[in-house]
């Protein structure tokens, strides 16, 4: 969605232009897909990092457009709500100590934004969901004033046709409607990409979704919204009902909702990316002068435009990603992850999700075939909601019946053998022992960022009102995010 875009209205000419393109650039696809060789090169990671912008009273400051034309970053962009900032990080070969170097140039970024940050009274965090967050900090006037918001405002609410309906449950229940998408925005997330070969695509993207659930719940950090207790990660529902286009009213067949864990195990590439195309009506119909068809027949490589515009207005949580960069490849987006706790902590996240994928992917089609897919859908809500006390439905190369097991279990069963995997590839064994120790200092010691923050605020509230306490805990949130040391390591007394 980081397009330029002039216009926020389009035809219902326009519209079935672009579905027409759509259509011709999956078919171009499919024949990149069967080209010898196409996707081959060497696996590499890149990552994205949404941001809340806090004043110095840790309230929302919604001054990102600001803040972006004094940086001058061209891997900074604006996002939604005008106190949300994403930080593109850049990519790196998956070799060496690639998360180190991604970590570096984390710190490094958010060190310079905040310089130009502080003369505006504002100062980055990033958190699943800001503890201090209040109702009346969300409305249409904080949206960013770019066309491409608001036109993907404009298509999602005149699709549904009424407001959006939020509700959640948890410790606590939150009951809330609104009229535009603007309620997205209290999600941030990092995103890790994940370059793999094109011709085992299905293998590796069915290992992520598998294995998915475990590194939710062990990286969980936004269990409260408006000052309600509620899932461990709450951004998973929050996130699917605030942007849901579907009517309810209707009587006829209606699309999935565009946020989604999936619509079974994958098969292929191309069949992600002609499900989305079918499932999902366009919302922003821009279209290219590109002739796919004619450029695949030149021997070359078409960027897809319409495509790729398409996939990025659909949100799974685990998204392919065609990129016509270096010969053409594919990459797994990972998206469920929480921003935080730490710069270390997302690194460590991302290298376990990998690990994790890796330790399975031998034994993935037998995996699959025992699990039905919805069970893994299951065990993706129950780690958004339970965090590491979900219980799951994990499937055994050799067991006979499928049965509950605690997800606490399963990651320990996961972590050695995710580190064995690594081992075997070119990653450095320092990197790989410093990130894996970190998520397995948080099984052992029963933590994510989600308790931490419920423990820590409920600490507060014997003494301070909900306001304070939810205050007083994220300023010390803040103070350890500062000084990068490991979640596991932060004392649990305030």
């Amino acid at each position: 969605m980081g397009l330029s875009i002039k216009k926020t209205e389009f035809s219902a000419e326009e519209f079935e232009r672009f579905a027409a393109k759509v259509r011709t650039d999956l078919t171009a696809l499919n024949r990149l897909l069967n080209r010898p060789g196409f996707g081959a090169g060497e696996s590499s990671i890149g990552a994205e990092v949404e941001f809340y912008i806090v004043n110095p009273d840790l309230r929302v400051q919604p001054i990102n457009t600001e803040i972006a034309a004094s940086v001058q970053d061209p891997q900074l962009t604006v996002e939604l709500n005008r106190f949300n900032l994403e930080y593109n990080l850049s990519p790196q070969a998956f070799k060496g100590d690639p998360f180190a170097r991604t970590e570096q140039e984390l710190l490094a970024a958010i060190r310079r934004i905040n310089q130009h940050a502080a003369p505006l009274d504002g100062e980055l965090i990033a958190i699943g969901i800001l503890p201090t967050l209040r109702e009346s900090d969300i409305d249409a006037k904080v949206m960013t004033d770019e066309p491409r918001y608001h036109a993907l405002s404009n298509a999602l609410v005149k699709q549904r046709g009424e407001p959006f309906s939020i509700h959640i449950g948890g410790n606590d229940v939150i009951d809330l409607e609104a009229d535009d998408v603007t309620m997205e925005g209290a999600n941030t997330s990092f995103q890790l990409h994940w370059r793999v070969p094109a011709n085992r695509f299905a293998d590796y993207f069915n290992a992520v979704q598998l294995v998915t659930p475990i590194v939710l719940a062990l990286a969980s950090n936004s269990p409260s919204l408006f000052g309600h207790q509620l899932w461990d990660e709450t951004r998973i529902a929050l996130f699917k009902q605030s942007i849901d286009s579907r009517s309810p009213n209707h009587k006829t067949w209606r699309h999935p909702p565009r946020v989604y864990y999936g619509n079974g195990w994958a098969r292929s590439a191309w069949e992600l990316f002609a499900a989305s195309a079918s499932l999902y009506p366009p919302i922003i119909p821009l279209m290219s002068d590109e002739d796919p068809m004619a450029v695949i027949d030149r021997g070359g490589v078409p960027k897809l435009a319409e495509l790729r515009l398409h996939q990025g207005t659909t949100w799974p949580w685990n998204r392919a990603i065609f990129d016509h960069e270096e010969g053409g490849h594919l990459r797994i987006e990972i998206r469920s992850m929480p921003a935080g706790p730490t710069a270390v902590d997302m690194c460590a996240n991302g290298l376990f999700v990998i690990g994790a994928a890796l330790a399975v992917l031998d034994d993935i089609r037998h995996l699959t075939s025992i699990l039905p897919f919805h069970y893994t859908e299951h065990n993706f809500y129950r780690a958004a909601k339970y965090g590491i006390d979900a219980e799951i439905i994990w499937p055994h190369k050799d067991q006979v019946q499928l049965q509950e097991t605690p997800l606490l279990t399963v990651a320990r069963d996961l972590l050695p053998r995710a580190r064995e995997a690594l081992n075997r590839t070119a990653m450095d064994e320092t990197e790989i022992h410093r990130l894996l120790g970190i998520i397995e200092g948080r099984i052992e010691s029963n933590i994510s960022g989600a308790r931490w923050q419920r423990h820590i605020t409920e600490s507060f509230l014997r003494s301070l009102s909900p306001d304070e306490a939810f205050r007083s805990m994220l300023s010390l949130y803040m103070a350890n995010q500062k000084k990068n040391r490991p979640l596991h390591e932060w004392t649990l007394s305030p």
